[in-house]
């Protein structure tokens, strides 16, 4: 990934796999603004990353369109878009006792906050960039308590396919994570986290959890590679055949 001197926009860089694609970024030289909603988490992540000239954070509510709006015309021209946001939190329940507010926030943070990216930021690309966004390996191993997650991983990546054809050549991509170990399990699995996370490793034929830097391998890679777009990278050690 040859990066130096790009502007990259991380949507979700301020912990998990944003984060490590932030940091990938800046240690190959580019100039990164991370974003998220939580001001305190932000400031976290600066902190972590040292907070060096060459890095902003903007705190945004990517269903808020507004908000999108005025992201954009603070970053200015860039040349990569990433979205890593992901808010599970209460949507892994039988229907019986789901709650449609729960369901929302996963729609907005996955689904309608990519696509108001993709409507204000592609002006701000570069025509040789790229926007790549995050679905995940529910969309083809779903499960009981998981089926908005899994059904809005897939509607992401149809999307993904919708506008790689209509913002050509602008690139876009989605990388499909399996099981990675982000603070998001602490909400999802709370005191079970650990035990659920060592289940699954022995369940997967690489025999362990992916980490951040698993997906910001994978994202660093349709960042670089010209000749990919409209789709998925999975990237979820093989939890498709296990």
């Amino acid at each position: 990934m040859n990066v130096r001197d790009a502007k990259i926009l991380i949507v979700g860089g301020s912990s998990g796999m944003g984060l490590a694609v932030a940091q990938r970024c800046l240690e190959a030289g580019a100039a990164v603004t991370i974003a998220g909603r939580s001001a305190e988490r932000l400031q976290a992540a600066r902190a972590t990353l040292q907070a060096p000239a060459r890095l902003q954070a903007v705190e945004v509510d990517i269903a808020q369109e507004a908000q999108v709006a005025a992201l954009f015309a603070r970053t200015g021209t860039l040349d990569h878009i990433v979205s890593t946001a992901a808010d599970i939190r209460g949507a892994y329940q039988l229907l019986p006792a789901l709650d449609l507010a729960d369901a929302q926030r996963v729609v907005d943070s996955k689904f309608l906050g990519p696509l108001l990216l993709a409507k204000h930021g592609a002006p701000k690309l570069d025509a040789a960039g790229s926007l790549t966004f995050t679905s995940g390996v529910a969309a083809y191993r779903p499960a009981a308590r998981g089926s908005v997650v899994a059904a809005i991983n897939a509607a992401l990546e149809g999307l993904v396919r919708a506008l790689a054809v209509e913002l050509a050549p602008l690139r876009v991509n989605a990388v499909s994570p399996g099981w990675v170990d982000t603070p998001i399990w602490s909400a999802v699995a709370g005191d079970a986290k650990d035990a659920t996370l060592d289940a699954m490793a022995q369940r997967l034929p690489v025999g362990r959890i992916g980490q951040p830097a698993d997906i910001a391998d994978a994202i660093a890679f349709l960042m670089g590679n010209g000749f990919t777009t409209g789709t998925v990278l999975h990237v979820e050690g093989g939890h498709r055949l296990a």
